[in-house]
């Protein structure tokens, strides 16, 4: 009924509601803070007041909570109208184990939502007893003496000695602190003037101050004498006292003993500086005490090698190092070193500060307003040391990202997609560190313009196959004759609303195919139907989910290992289904009946079908399956004739065996070709060789004949050449007759005859007879080269001759016949 009064409300409450926004986002103060709680320390037994004021749209109700939980009015709490909250009597442990310590956050709330204030932290003041108590020292004359103690308590105590019971002065420090500080900032203004200086004047006003300012007073509860004399024996105390009271320490001796020395000593330092982690405005004491003599000069740089800076520096007795207003700058390891005056003789120490910086905005949130169905986008940057952790409440509540509120880069940004009426409210950034938390609030405004449709009804999801679904839905209730169109919003279910992906349909149809869908998958649709004023309000979402799909038939490949055996062999397809497994059919062609299924893994792609009949011819198929069942098959056919008949003509044989074979027939007939060409060769040789002798034999016949006439001799001559030839000048001559015809041997000399002619003139009695040649009587006998060759070389001479005529004399020829 209550739905039913608020469609049916009158639109002059939408136009008040809208001009509220209006004037809301106008005036930019719809509800802020303008003053927040802050951490306090609250006395036992005081009364506490909490401060927080706010501003915005009336009427404002404010309230409190304390860790969480809401503070109820009572005679102990009291809230005023401005929101403050008064605590009449604070404890921190009351009667009912309760406390009026912890966390309080101002809670204000109008029209347009909710906020929350920064927390502020509220702790009773307490004092706790000293966990440092000073001891005794004993130092020599002109020496350092150093008091030390320590205790917590809340707020931090202020720490103060007296010596035998009487107050230690040390105001007059504070004077010629201020000194040394001047003569730095004269040393920095003035470089030049300064430069033959061998010592820093800041170091000749610490050595000429040290005389006066001789106890120092550090905030850390330290105290320091130099230059110790007689008078500064005593018992020292150490005094501290905060809101909580005031306490004592035990009390520590100081004896100077001896007189001052003259001796060389070499730079010592005693207390070196200690890590510091520091808030941002505190002021940070380093410490630095060193002992030698003549007394070591103390100087302070950074390890980074960064000016320390003088703005807020500060030199505490004759080395201690203050740092007032400390800043993240400030970070780093400082360096403290004890120089001999006027060598390089030095000893360093050194300690790390810390500071920490608490959250504070670059950049708040901003108030926005949206139409129905929009993008609604929040920007909330901040800064401090640590890096902040953001957080974001809505109307006070912490938010959780959820399908369509999404929160990036950090929580930095908050992103509300498709914004509806509900989205409309109060969102705080909170950014918050180790040093300190902040906060700041903007609101979005839902906007809702007159003549929208209404929201489209009865949305409804169909699935159609593996890969379609049908979503239909009704018209909205009213406002439907401005419709012009639907808009179908589809995303898969577990995918996030920005993937989300939409399909315009036209104003004539209430239902729209969803194709292109992935199987077995769930999927979210909604609509929303448009006017030219904007968008209805999204509609109730269907979810539905894709069938299931059989997988893709999968590439078949056979090959015939030999006449019973074929292996089968295939590749899946990455197409349709997920395969599970595999099955495999057979059969003889033409029986009807399959052998199988032989069921593999999705893993098998291959199996060998043995024990085959060679006579007939065989079909083989493989599909795939899944839980939806089983894909299509792919067919093979294959025959076993073609390997029996190629078994039958074709023996098997080693080829490599058959190439080594081949290679070593080869080899053998190259060997036998080679030998029979060499018995030919030889064969050949001697023939010639014994023709050759045969023809020698000849001429020495026919030399004996002709050597009985002296007169003739014989020349014998190239055929080749009739000029400038070779003369043979030895016993071997041929005779001759009348008609220039050669005598041939009618008999082969004996084996002596052989032996004069191979062994040379050596074997001759009487050397052989050139002055019977006659060139008139000369006849030319052509020899062969192997006749040449084969004539020992010794029984030849070299000579030259003139040029012979050959020729006939027929006349004289005849005249001897007559």
């Amino acid at each position: 009924m209550a739905s039913g009064r608020r469609r049916q409300a009158p639109c002059s409450l939408g136009i008040t509601l809208l001009l509220l926004a209006v004037f809301g986002m106008a005036c930019g103060g719809e509800l802020s803070f303008t003053l927040e709680p802050s951490d306090i320390i609250a006395v036992q037994e005081q009364p506490l007041m909490l401060h927080c004021q706010v501003e915005g749209i009336p009427p404002i109700t404010t309230q409190w909570r304390r860790n969480g939980a809401l503070i109820v009015e009572d005679q102990n709490y009291v809230m005023f109208a401005n929101g403050s909250l008064l605590i009449g009597h604070f404890q921190k442990t009351k009667s009912d184990g309760s406390s009026d310590e912890g966390d309080y956050e101002c809670i204000a709330q109008n029209f347009f939502g909710l906020v929350l204030s920064r927390k502020a932290r509220v702790q009773a003041a307490t004092m706790a007893d000293f966990h440092v108590q000073p001891r005794s020292v004993r130092a020599e004359l002109g020496g350092v003496g150093r008091f030390q103690c320590q205790i917590h308590g809340l707020p931090e105590p202020v720490i103060s000695w007296e010596r035998d019971g009487r107050p230690v002065d040390t105001s007059d420090d504070r004077y010629y602190r201020k000194i040394l500080l001047h003569t730095m900032i004269f040393e920095r203004m003035h470089p030049v003037l300064l430069a033959n200086i061998h010592v820093s004047l800041s170091q000749w006003a610490c050595l000429c101050v040290s005389f006066l300012c001789r106890y120092t007073l550090l905030p850390t509860g330290v105290l320091q004498i130099t230059g110790v004399r007689p008078e500064d024996s005593g018992m020292y105390c150490c005094v501290a006292h905060n809101s909580a009271g005031v306490k004592h320490s035990t009390g520590a001796q100081l004896t100077v003993s001896g007189s001052q020395s003259s001796v060389y000593k070499e730079p010592m330092i005693l207390v070196g500086p200690e890590n510091l982690t520091l808030t941002v405005h505190q002021t940070a004491i380093l410490e630095c005490v060193a002992t030698g003599y003549p007394r070591p000069i103390v100087s302070w740089s950074r390890l980074d090698g960064r000016p320390i800076g003088v703005e807020g520096i500060q030199v505490l007795g004759t080395g201690n190092l203050m740092i007032s207003d400390v800043r993240v700058q400030h970070s780093g390891v400082y360096v403290c070193a004890a120089n001999k005056p006027g060598t390089r003789v030095r000893r360093t120490a050194q300690g790390r500060l810390v500071v920490q910086a608490p959250a504070e905005f670059v950049q708040p949130p901003q108030s926005i307003a949206r139409p129905v169905g929009n993008t609604a986008i929040f920007t909330c940057l901040a800064q401090g040391e640590p890096v902040p952790q953001i957080t974001w409440l809505k109307n006070g509540q912490i938010l959780e990202p959820d399908g369509h509120v999404k929160l990036r880069n950090n929580n930095s940004t908050l992103t509300i997609y498709g914004v509806t009426q509900d989205d409309e409210a109060i969102y705080q950034c909170i950014a918050e560190n180790s040093a300190g938390s902040t906060q700041a609030s903007a609101r979005l405004t839902v906007l809702w313009a007159d003549g929208l449709p209404g929201v489209p009804t009865g949305v409804r999801a169909e699935v159609l196959s593996p890969t379609s679904i049908q979503v239909s839905w009704n018209e909205p209730a009213q406002n439907t004759q401005d419709i012009i169109g639907y808009v179908l919003h589809i995303r898969k279910t577990a995918d996030p609303v920005e993937m989300e992906y939409q399909e315009a349909v036209s104003k004539m149809t209430l239902q729209q195919v969803i194709g292109d869908l992935e199987p077995s998958t769930s999927y979210s649709f909604y609509v929303k139907a448009y006017t030219s004023r904007g968008a209805s309000k999204a509609s109730e979402t269907a979810v539905e989910s894709t069938l299931g799909e059989v997988p893709a038939p999968p590439a078949l490949f056979t090959k015939v290992i030999n006449s019973t055996v074929v292996q089968a062999t295939w590749e899946p397809s990455s197409k349709m289904g997920q395969q599970e497994g595999f099955n495999l059919y057979y059969r003889k062609v033409p029986v009807p009946i399959f052998t199988g299924p032989l069921t593999f893994s999705r893993n098998v792609t291959q199996y060998n079908i043995t024990q085959l009949d060679p006579s007939f011819v065989y079909e083989i198929k493989v599909l795939a399956f899944n839980q939806h069942g089983e894909g299509n098959a792919t067919l093979r056919l294959v025959s076993l004739k073609e390997a029996v008949e190629k078994s039958v003509l074709n023996t098997p044989c080693d080829c490599v065996k058959d190439e080594q074979n081949k290679s070593s027939t080869t080899g053998i007939i190259i060997g036998i070709h080679i030998g029979v060409t060499c018995i030919i060769f030889c064969v050949l040789f001697l023939v010639f060789s014994y023709k050759g002798r045969l023809m020698m034999c000849k001429t020495v016949q026919a030399t004996r004949q002709a050597g009985r006439n002296p007169a003739a001799g014989v020349v014998l001559e190239s055929s080749s050449s009739s000029q400038g030839a070779l003369a043979l000048n030895g016993p071997h001559r041929f005779s001759s007759d009348r008609n220039g015809g050669t005598h041939t041997a009618k008999s082969c000399t004996d084996s002596n005859e052989m032996e004069r002619l191979f062994l040379g003139p050596s074997h001759f009695s009487h050397p052989p007879d050139t002055t019977h040649t006659n060139a008139s009587s000369l006849v030319s006998c052509p020899l062969n080269e192997t006749q040449m060759s084969t004539l020992p070389l010794d029984d030849f001479s070299m000579m030259e001759e003139c040029e012979v005529q050959f020729r006939q004399h027929p006349a004289d020829g005849q005249q001897d016949e007559d």
